[in-house]
Formats: structure tokens, C-alpha cells, sequence
């Protein structure tokens, strides 16, 4: 995927599981990249529900209506068949980006599997809970001490020992923990834990995402981000605490930075 351009870095959100902010954190990414000023291209693999692609089309129907001009990526969605559109619109997404960001559907899928084989940094969101946690680790039921990598955590090795072999490149896998609770629950010191423990023996990283927070519900309809504050008029303090969480998670998401000059977000 990434043979054509040195410069271009694979940014693919993937986790069999739905529910967890995956679509609205990759828009989120691919946002704050291109108010940077970079190229960024996106891909939706989630032909279903195409949420990432939804979010585009509503940001672009609000840049024709009120005449701004946003930070906007050029995006395709997947008709979730083809292998020859596939390609094709991988091949012509990444030609002149800086950054490809991929969105795949909350299950397996073969498109994704080929995703995860060419990213540069997966990211996989997850919420604080057991239940999602399970996709990865499995835990002991009285201790919470993990007994044993699940079945994604297998394929995800897998796959980057595959990816190491072709091109001796590495995967830098960051499981983000999205939608964070504003309390301190002895649940989530234990899935913490878990999280952290795991991260040592199958060799991930671990950084905060993005809280749950209605605010992000709400910007969907008109395809606007946190990063939008033109938008917002005077922005409230649950405002200032999204934005400053967004700009953590891409720090603690350490991509490269854009060719041009860095823009604070």
C-alpha cells in the first residue's frame, strides 16, 4: 500500500467490536492532521453503516451551505466486494497524501485484515470494561490477572510478524481506551491493569482517547469537530476539556509530523 510514497503513513482504526468511538476518533484524527495543513486521505472499509463517510459528507454539505472553508480530507467509502476498487482506491487515496486514515467495520472482514497488514500505526479503541477488553485478553474471574491473549490479540502478532517479514517494517499498535467515565470505579483500576499487563507481554501501547461525551453525538449531523471552534461561538468549559483531550490523544497517538509547518490544534 505504502510502496509508492516514503512520506505516506497508514493510520487504520480496527477492532472487532462496535460501540467503542472508533468512527468519530478516526474523523477526529484525520481532522486535527489536516488542520495541520496535511494531506490527509480516508477510507471507509464499513460499507454498511459508513459512518466515517456520513461524517465527510455532512462536513462537506456544511462547507457548501455556510460558505467556510474547514479542514476537509479527501475520502472514499468501500462498496465491501471488490478487491479491484479496493485497490484501486487505496492506490489513488494514498498518491499525493502525507496520511491515509482507514476506518474498518466493527467485525472481521477481510478488507480490514488487509488494512491491519499495511498499517504504519493501528489503533484499536476499546471502553473500559471487561467485555471489550475480553476481544483482546482473557482474565481470571477472582484475581482479574490475565491468563491469555484472545484470539484479535493472536492475529494482530501475526499479522505484524507477517508485515515484518515482507518489508522488515513495524506495526506501532496503540490500544486507545475511549470513552472514559468522569469516575474512579474499582472496575476500571481492574481493567486498567489488565490493559497495562497485557500491553508488556503482546506489545502494545496504551493512551487515553475520548471521553463519552454528548457533544460528539451532536456534531455529526453537521460534520463539524472539536477543532472547529469558529463554529462554536463561545465555547464552554465541556468544550475546552474535549479539546484538550483530543490534543493528548495525538500526542500519546506519536505520529509523525505533517511536511509543512506544525499548526497547533
Amino acid at each position: 500500500m505504502n510502496e509508492g510514497s516514503d512520506r505516506l503513513h497508514v493510520i487504520v482504526f480496527a477492532n472487532e467490536k462496535g460501540g467503542t468511538g472508533k468512527s468519530t476518533t478516526a474523523v477526529h484524527v484525520a481532522i486535527a492532521l489536516a488542520a495541520k495543513g496535511a494531506r490527509v486521505a480516508c477510507f471507509d472499509l464499513d460499507h454498511r453503516q459508513r459512518t466515517l463517510g456520513r461524517y465527510l459528507d455532512n462536513r462537506a454539505e456544511t462547507m457548501k451551505r455556510t460558505g467556510r472553508n474547514l479542514p476537509m480530507p479527501v475520502y472514499d467509502t468501500h462498496d465491501g466486494e471488490s478487491m479491484t476498487r479496493f485497490n484501486d482506491a487505496l492506490g489513488r487515496l494514498g498518491e499525493n497524501a502525507e496520511y491515509l486514515v482507514i476506518d474498518t467495520p466493527g467485525r472481521d472482514d477481510r478488507f480490514a485484515r488487509i488494512a491491519v497488514t499495511n498499517a504504519d500505526t493501528l489503533v484499536t479503541p476499546m471502553n473500559d470494561s471487561f467485555v471489550d477488553f475480553d476481544l483482546i485478553g482473557q482474565v481470571d474471574p477472582d484475581t482479574f490477572k490475565v491468563t491469555r491473549p484472545s484470539f484479535y490479540s493472536e492475529l494482530i502478532w501475526e499479522t505484524r510478524k507477517h508485515r515484518a517479514k515482507i518489508d522488515g517494517s513495524t506495526i506501532d499498535w496503540v490500544v486507545l481506551r475511549n470513552r472514559l467515565q468522569h469516575i474512579e470505579a474499582r472496575n476500571m483500576r481492574r481493567v486498567s491493569e489488565a490493559i497495562n499487563s497485557l500491553s508488556k507481554r503482546v506489545g502494545f501501547r496504551v493512551t487515553p482517547g475520548l471521553s463519552e461525551r454528548v457533544v460528539y453525538r451532536e456534531l455529526f449531523p453537521s460534520g463539524l469537530t472539536m477543532l472547529d471552534r469558529n463554529e462554536f461561538g463561545e465555547m464552554g468549559l465541556a468544550h475546552v476539556a474535549a479539546r484538550q483531550e483530543l490534543r493528548e490523544m495525538m500526542g500519546g497517538l506519536q505520529l509523525p509530523e505533517p511536511l509543512g509547518a506544525p499548526t497547533a490544534i
